[in-house]
């Protein structure tokens, strides 16, 4: 009698997802537990804030290195660095979670390296985006942009999808409309910060990245459009 692999009941997630995953948790977990007094004794009630002072993306910052035409790699450090500091607990949840979900439709098609380069790409870009578009005084942190970044890149996927079966690929694009329609109703609500411009930027990111990191790249979609 042959023996046959059990299917699993949840599909695995990619693990450089589930490394992203993990680490921004472990963060936040030592911020939470250091507030609470369980870690770090007194001066770890201020870990956030000293974290999001060094390691949050600024724009006076940008602002100050590109003027000067200087680029220390303190600074440098903040296009990747910010994704893993968080506002809150909650914050940080939120952004872990969608990162799992998304992490793992774009992890099932695109390689390990191809998936970490999409969030830590769509990160770098929504930074130079917020940058650049922004003037404001508030910090860029939070993993969302490398988020939207993968919805960039499940947007692709899902924009192939339609192409191949002959239906609208417009339709590819409901859900980020959706999501930034939200975050517009939210702001004009209860006001923010215009950190929507680097989402959008690193769903772009996303998008625009996966042309070519998917398997076949751009190679696939200029057969594509040679046989149209």
């Amino acid at each position: 009698m042959s023996e046959q692999t059990p299917t699993p009941a949840v599909n695995p997630v990619s693990p450089v997802v589930i490394a992203l995953f993990v680490l921004i948790v472990g963060v936040e977990a030592m911020f939470t537990l250091g507030s609470q007094g369980f870690v770090g004794g007194p001066g770890a009630v201020g870990w956030r804030i000293a974290a999001i002072e060094k390691y949050a993306f600024s724009a006076p910052v940008f602002d100050w290195m590109w003027s000067n035409n200087r680029w220390p790699t303190e600074h440098l450090i903040r296009f990747v660095s910010y994704p893993f500091v968080h506002g809150s607990f909650m914050h940080a949840l939120f952004a872990g979670g969608m990162l799992l979900a998304l992490g793992k439709f774009v992890g099932d098609v695109f390689s390990q390296l191809a998936t970490l380069a999409i969030f830590i790409g769509s990160c770098a870009l929504g930074a130079l985006a917020y940058g650049v578009l922004v003037t404001d005084q508030i910090p860029l942190f939070g993993a969302f942009p490398g988020v939207y970044g993968m919805i960039g890149a499940f947007t692709y996927l899902l924009w192939l999808r339609l192409g191949e079966a002959g239906e609208h690929q417009a339709r590819a694009f409901v859900l980020i409309g959706a999501l930034m329609g939200i975050q517009l109703v939210f702001g004009l609500l209860f006001g923010g910060s215009k950190d929507w411009v680097a989402d959008l930027a690193g769903f772009g990111a996303g998008f625009g990245l996966s042309f070519f990191l998917a398997p076949g790249g751009w190679a696939k979609l200029r057969q594509r459009i040679r046989h149209k």
